[in-house]
This record gives C-alpha cells, sequence and structure tokens, in this order.
C-alpha cells in the first residue's frame, strides 16, 4: 500500500502574527514555523498503516525551500520519503491541484490530510484533492483502518458516529482521536537526513482568487470587575453593554 500525507508549514499558536505592505503580506520575519498538528495526526496513524512492510509513507509539501526544516521532522517520525513543489501556496485550489497532479503521475492507494491548517482553517484540501482526482473523499474522520483495498472510516454525526467502507483508493481529513503524535528519536533525527527528498517544479493552472488583505483582531477591552453580591450591576451591564439580555 501507497500512503501519502500532505502536510503544511504553519506558524506556531504562539508567535505573534503581523502583516505588511499595507496588511497585504503575511510578515514571516521571527516566525516560528512548526508542522501542522492536524497534519501530524494524519501522518501517525500512516506510519501505523504501513508497519511491519505494509506500505509506504511519502509526505508531500506545497512550499519553497525554508518549509524544509519542517519536511525534514515529517522524515524523523517515520515518512519514507517526501516532496515538495517548489511554489508558494497561493490558496487551497492551486495545492491540491498540485497534489493532485503529482498522484495522478505517481499512484497512490490512500491520501491523508489533517482536518484543516492552524493559520487558515479551510477544511477544503482533502475535498478538492478528490475532486481533482475523481475519488472518494471523507472528512474530518476519527478513525481508519485498511484491509486489503477497502477501508473502514468511523466519523462522529450529529447524535452518533457514521461507519464507512469505502474502495481505495481515497482521500480522507484527519481529526484528534485518529492517532497519537509521534516524538521523534534520535534515529528517527539522523535517518532524516539521508532520506529522499524530491523536489517537483508546479503545473499551471488559473488563479481563482487572490488575499486582496489582512486585518488583526481587534484587540480585547478592559475587564470589568464586578462583586460577587452585587447582581443587579451584573445584570444591568450584560444588558447595556454586552447586549446579551
Amino acid at each position: 500500500m501507497k500512503v501519502l500525507v500532505c502536510v503544511s508549514n504553519v506558524p506556531d499558536t504562539t508567535t505573534k502574527i503581523t502583516f505588511s505592505d499595507q496588511n497585504t503580506q503575511f510578515n514571516t520575519a521571527g516566525v516560528q514555523f512548526i508542522l501542522n498538528p492536524y497534519d501530524e495526526i494524519a501522518l501517525a496513524r500512516a506510519i501505523e498503516l504501513c508497519e511491519g512492510g505494509k506500505g509506504t509513507v511519502t509526505v508531500i509539501h506545497v512550499g519553497e525551500a525554508a518549509s524544509e526544516p519542517t519536511i525534514r521532522k515529517a522524515l524523523a517520525i517515520g515518512a519514507d520519503d517526501a516532496v515538495r513543489i517548489n511554489s508558494i501556496p497561493r490558496d487551497a485550489y492551486f495545492v491540491s491541484f498540485q497534489i493532485a497532479e503529482y498522484v495522478k503521475e505517481f499512484g497512490f492507494d490512500l491520501i491523508l490530510t489533517g482536518r484543516e491548517s492552524i493559520d487558515y482553517n479551510g477544511s477544503q484540501v482533502a475535498a478538492m484533492i478528490g475532486e481533482f482526482l475523481n475519488i472518494p473523499s471523507v472528512s474530518i474522520i476519527k478513525k481508519i483502518e485498511v484491509t486489503g483495498q477497502k477501508a473502514t472510516i468511523q466519523r462522529e454525526i450529529e447524535g452518533g458516529k457514521e461507519m464507512l467502507v469505502v474502495q481505495l483508493p481515497i482521500v480522507a481529513s484527519c481529526a484528534e482521536g485518529v492517532a497519537e503524535t509521534k516524538i521523534p528519536n534520535m534515529r528517527g533525527i539522523m535517518s532524516a537526513r539521508t532520506k529522499p527528498l524530491k523536489i517537483v517544479e508546479p503545473k499551471d493552472i488559473e488563479k481563482i482568487s487572490e488575499f486582496k488583505n489582512y486585518e488583526v483582531p481587534a484587540p480585547r477591552g478592559a475587564v470589568n470587575m464586578i462583586d460577587s453580591g452585587d447582581a443587579e450591576k451584573l445584570i444591568s451591564l450584560l444588558h447595556s453593554q454586552a447586549k446579551v439580555i
């Protein structure tokens, strides 16, 4: 079984986010980038599914050379090889198309992504890859097992759980609970330096969207401290200022 895991290079959640060029460009100066946590979950499950010689795990990333430390971390965790499509990941449509084009050329049985990236929170890539490849895509899965050419998948739905049996190849986006993330050990870190990392140039595709500008959230206002016994004042503020009652 050949498994492809799509990984994103995202800012650490503790990083202070700023913008430049009149709020039209993300300012990367001083930003610590990490492997997207949801993609780490997908990668951990891919490694588990392929343990014992059952398959191989390839990670793929659309990004520039600065993202290679993140790719090397994925290799240190346990991926067998990696692919970097050498381009700025301008939007989900572009990223999905590039990944799908690579899959068309080299073929994979299972394509896993995280449920979303923690920077844009779009949750679009998995479904778009499935559409480009004309194969099933299943979103926000909680469990996956593979037997032969069939995947058994569990999802959470309103009021219960949904069980699916899907013929491979498929695309699935992974949520919490699919697997426990893995910490690279020293052997993995050392071997990651020599594992194959292929650089691929992007394919041409029309541009269908662009980011016009960014805005940071408004700063939090002052906190009103109210005495625990002054219920009337609390009710008044909730009505006149917060406007929630």
